[in-house]
């Protein structure tokens, strides 16, 4: 499938003028040696204020999780890591579903992740970008409303992955690891000087196969992500950046219902391996290649500027079942089989000019920003019956492709298009020890739809302005304990419209949050606590006076909580961690029991995928003598309290307690000649505890059960 409308020349010309501009300047070689921000280099900023202040300096609550921590608990996934990180609860679509990075904040979903500060393009159906952790060096876990920096997103947060970046410390790792699921992998990095220029280089590359959790299901990968940073001046740093990612297949999606995973059915319990799809109508394919630039520039010693742009083309193709309704017979499960064909391509930059102003006893970080965003995706979809299954004797190759009669009615093709215009301005403000920070932005956004949608045809254009701001104080007592106090807003633009054809203004949130951070002097221990409140506005309610699927903006969901996290090294050997959360979510308007129709937004309820209370806790020991030394042990648990079943609050999702066990071994420790070479072995769901999570009562998934890993490597 082609998309229809190509890339608009004016946009091509709007990238090109954002990038003359610092190239131009770094032409200029009478400057000073830059100073690095932080050990991510010139180009990283951080995620909370897109300057260099520390997480613990940050009026709001801030998670980061630092590649030590990745490696110490054996990641293999953005959602993994995740796991032992408060407030984000991973566990919204199970362990059978892999293909994408889904998870809540502070009780609520967001679809748009970052990767090295710049959005990764999602068009709102199943084409999102999915970066592998192996590409990851770090992730920051920015908390509450984030839309004063970064446009368009969901009040309870979002999450930036932060690439490795290019050294001139030459340094290389190959590795190879099979497990469970007949795991197949090789990986290698590698960073150094190229010669003696002023190039630098970082590369990583991963294979992968193994089979799903789910019956009959495969899941395959091939990534490489190089990158390029140029030393052009003493002032002058631009990188060159490349992420390529195939997924040929991606495992499943498909549901199952609560009968037979945790509510009582007469046929027995449902294996985790169940599967209610077709393995003639099961595929995902997806295509990811995203191609980027970063220049920075030091003008002076108080002026910077950061340019960051990435071009994104991707594609997927899905086919899949989906569920009606389960029989009386609790066994059979009426089905309908779908296919979508998305292509997108697009466009993202962000332009940040940052400077230190004296002013009295007032020392200013100033920042002024301006970013775009594009995006043009194509999109097919089509709809037909399809057989049922017997849950409980599964016939898994009941489907032919050729003799699906499609759904005139339900038939799409295409075209979506989102273009958001940002400009704001930043004060971070230090007097004697108070940080204050205050930020406002103004956003421009517009989108349409043309095309076959569910069988009509559309022609829809949406365009929204909005303001937001941000605000908050923070004091640093000497002995390392810093209370703070923040106000923040976010804006999401929401498509659609009324049955009178207006359309929806955009949804809006808000949040009050105080709390303390600790940072020990001496750097062992750092903890944080942090209580919250976030609303948002503007939700779509069942219209009263339309059909069960019209909608009119009448809702609001509130989210209070508190959130608590801690890291130390009490001695040499050990490294702990633990996590709490909970989070009271709660629509306070909404439609009654009676008149809540399909879209089911229901006042005094409390929305799916929020579990009351998470905790997770993590210890690290290293061996440096005896017989054991050179082995690291890992063990961790996590918790993950009841949730709702379904928007009606009908039934519960129970609860789980998961154990997790990671160990690596220095074969130096053996001999001299085995130098470099470390053997690991990593066990998630250590007990196999049966663990679930569901929309509703028809939708559930399985959490990932017990899985084995062994890895082999060689850095050198």
């Amino acid at each position: 499938m082609s998309i229809r409308n190509s890339f608009p020349r004016s946009l091509l010309s709007l990238a090109v003028a954002f990038s003359i501009a610092p190239v131009v300047e770094a032409q200029d070689d009478d400057s000073v040696q830059l100073d690095s921000l932080t050990v991510y280099g010139d180009t990283y900023r951080n995620t909370a204020t897109k300057t260099a202040l520390e997480p613990e300096e940050t009026p709001q609550s801030i998670s980061v999780l630092d590649r030590e921590a990745l490696e110490m608990r054996d990641s293999d996934s953005v959602a993994s890591a995740l796991r032992y990180a408060s407030g984000v609860n991973t566990e919204l679509r199970g362990g059978a579903v892999t293909r994408s990075d889904l998870f809540n904040i502070r009780g609520f979903i967001n679809y748009q992740n970052y990767y090295d500060g710049l959005v990764l393009l999602y068009n709102d159906w199943n084409l999102q970008p999915q970066i592998d952790l192996l590409a990851v060096q770090q992730i920051e876990v920015f908390k509450g409303p984030t839309s004063t920096l970064y446009g368009s997103m969901a009040p309870g947060g979002m999450v930036n992955l932060i690439s490795k970046k290019p050294d001139t410390e030459s340094f290389n790792r190959i590795e190879v690891a099979t497990g469970s699921h007949d795991l197949k992998e090789g990986s290698f990095e590698s960073t150094g000087q190229l010669g003696d220029s002023d190039l630098s280089y970082s590369l990583v590359g991963l294979a992968r196969s193994k089979d799903g959790q789910a019956e009959t299901s495969e899941e395959e990968r091939i990534m490489i992500s190089p990158q390029v940073d140029w030393q052009v001046s003493d002032d002058t740093l631009v990188n060159l950046n490349l992420y390529y990612q195939k997924d040929p297949d991606m495992g499943v999606y498909n549901t199952l219902p609560a009968q037979g995973l945790f509510q009582d059915n007469p046929n027995g319990e449902l294996p985790v391996d169940s599967f209610s799809g077709d393995a003639n109508w099961d595929q995902y394919t997806r295509e990811v290649t995203m191609l980027g630039y970063k220049v920075n520039h030091r003008f002076n010693e108080q002026w910077t500027f950061l340019h960051n742009l990435r071009y994104t083309d991707a594609s997927a193709y899905q086919e899949n079942t989906y569920s009606n309704a389960l029989a009386a017979d609790m066994r059979t499960l009426s089905r309908n089989a779908y296919m979508t064909d998305e292509e997108t391509q697009g466009v993202t930059v962000d332009n940040q000019l940052s400077g230190l102003i004296q002013t009295g006893s007032l020392e200013h970080n100033v920042l002024v920003g301006i970013d775009y965003l594009y995006l043009d995706s194509g999109i097919e979809y089509e709809d037909a019956p399809a057989p049922s299954i017997d849950l409980y004797s599964p016939d898994h190759y009941q489907i032919n492709p050729a003799e699906l009669e499609y759904i005139a009615g339900y038939s799409s093709d295409f075209d979506l298009t989102k273009e958001q215009l940002g400009v704001y301005l930043q004060d971070q403000i230090r007097w004697n020890q108070w940080v204050f920070i205050a930020g406002t932005r103004f956003d421009h956004y517009r989108g349409t739809e043309k095309g076959l949608q569910y069988g009509s045809q559309i022609d829809r254009e949406l365009k929204e302005d909005n303001f937001s701001s941000r605000a908050g104080a923070l004091y640093e007592f000497s002995n390392g304990i810093s209370p703070f106090v923040s106000y923040s807003e976010s804006f999401q633009p929401e498509s659609g419209a009324d049955r009178f054809g207006n359309a929806f203004d955009p949804s809006t949130g808000e949040q009050w949050e105080a709390g303390i951070k600790y940072a020990a002097p001496d750097g062992i221990t750092s903890m944080s606590v942090a209580a919250y409140q976030v609303t948002k506005e503007n939700v779509e309610v069942r219209d009263p006076e339309g059909t069960a699927y019209q909608t009119i903006q009448a809702g609001e969901v509130r989210s209070r909580g508190v959130e608590f996290e801690a890291q130390t090294q009490p001695i040499e050997n050990l490294r702990l961690s633990v996590a709490y959360t909970y989070t009271d979510a709660e629509v306070t308007e909404g439609n009654s029991e009676a008149n809540a129709g399909a879209v089911g937004v229901v006042e005094g309820t409390t929305p799916v995928w929020i579990p009351e209370q998470m905790a997770s806790a993590w210890a690290d020991y290293s061996f440096f003598e005896g017989a054991l030394a050179g082995l690291n042990a890992g063990a961790g648990v996590r918790y993950i309290g009841e949730a709702e079943l379904d928007a009606s609050n009908t039934d519960k999702v129970p609860d789980a307690t998961l154990f997790d066990l990671a160990f690596k071994y220095d074969l130096g420790y053996v001999s001299n000649t085995l130098r470099g070479t470390t053997i690991g072995l990593s066990a998630n769901n250590v007990t196999d505890e049966r663990y679930y999570s569901c929309y509703d009562g028809l939708n559930c998934w399985f959490g990932a059960e017990r899985t084995v890993e062994a890895s082999l490597a060689y850095t050198f």
